[in-house]
């Protein structure tokens, strides 16, 4: 029922096959989000939907606006999935990852900051108001669901007393965190999803603007920025799976096999909230994120922190 700790990091060839396991996960939740959507408009197929609309980004022209700064343009798409990689480094593919860091949810966490600065640099780029408003709605969204999303990851670092991935999955071997941490489990996903601005969270890219952020991308470049959103929720719903769900422990099946069966759960439940939730407005989900997420994460890392104390940890 339980896995080994990591004990070192993956041989340096993972580093170049770590970008195709994220891609073929996010492929299969793409293609499965596709499908429920074709389903519920009475269309045939779905499952090539992501193959076709690959096609059609790679052999389409790439979009000109005038004064535009091309460096922030173009970076802004580049960063985004690279970043998403970046960030999935530290996540044990079984029992190690592909670099074990003692910060490593530090390094995870600082990864996702830099795609927030890769949404705003795609939308201040191209010198329109549609895509500035979009990233600009992204840095307000960015700012209200850090917080709660850094509190959650450290509650879990907290309940491990380290800030090693491998250490806090080696700290569920009796009892998984989501039992003990429910609140900071839902506060991660919630926040992954508007880190990744997913579902109800996806006003920075929304149709009111025309796409937002993304109005102006169009080609490649608009391949990398969308899919490096799929990346970026791949990777957090990942991470979930050491900090809260136990890692690669489970019977019967190796661990690398458990790794991916819990990310393919936590990518199901975001897929579903995506159709189940309708966009809200910006204001709405902000105050709901300063008054309600981040004093509900601060008690729950304090009742760890108590926890922990009483054990004699720290």
């Amino acid at each position: 029922m339980t896995v080994p700790p990591p004990t070192a990091a993956l041989a340096w060839w993972w580093a170049l096959l770590l970008p195709l396991v994220l891609i073929v996960v996010a492929w299969s939740a793409a293609a499965v989000d596709a499908a429920v959507e074709a389903r519920a408009a009475g269309r045939p197929g779905g499952l090539t939907v992501p193959a076709h609309e690959v096609t059609r980004l790679l052999v389409g022209q790439r979009r000109r606006t005038l004064a535009a700064d091309p460096v922030l343009w173009r970076a802004g798409a580049v960063v985004l999935p690279v970043a998403a990689v970046l960030a999935a480094v530290v996540i044990p593919l079984g029992t190690r990852p592909v670099a074990d860091l003692g910060v490593g949810v530090v390094w995870f966490n600082a990864m996702e900051v830099l795609a927030w600065a890769a949404v705003w640099m795609a939308g201040w780029g191209p010198n329109s108001v549609l895509s500035l408003v979009g990233g600009y709605r992204f840095v307000a969204q960015g700012l209200a669901y850090e917080l709660p999303h850094m509190f959650a990851i450290i509650t879990a670092a907290l309940g491990a007393q380290s800030l090693r991935v491998g250490d806090i999955i080696a700290a569920q071997q009796d009892l998984w965190f989501v039992v003990i941490m429910p609140v900071a489990f839902v506060v991660f996903l919630v926040s992954a999803a508007a880190m990744a601005f997913w579902g109800p969270f996806d006003a920075p890219v929304a149709g009111d603007l025309a796409g937002g952020a993304a109005s102006e991308l169009s080609g490649v470049d608009r391949l990398l920025f969308l899919g490096g959103r799929w990346l970026l929720l791949t990777a957090a719903a990942a991470m979930a799976v050491p900090l809260f769900l136990g890692g690669g422990a489970g019977p019967l099946l190796p661990a690398w096999a458990w790794v991916l069966v819990k990310t393919l759960l936590v990518l199901a439940v975001l897929v579903w909230a995506r159709r189940r939730f309708p966009t809200i407005r910006m204001d709405r989900w902000s105050e709901i994120s300063w008054m309600v997420l981040v004093p509900l994460t601060v008690a729950q890392a304090l009742v760890v922190s108590i926890v922990v104390l009483a054990q004699g940890g720290l």
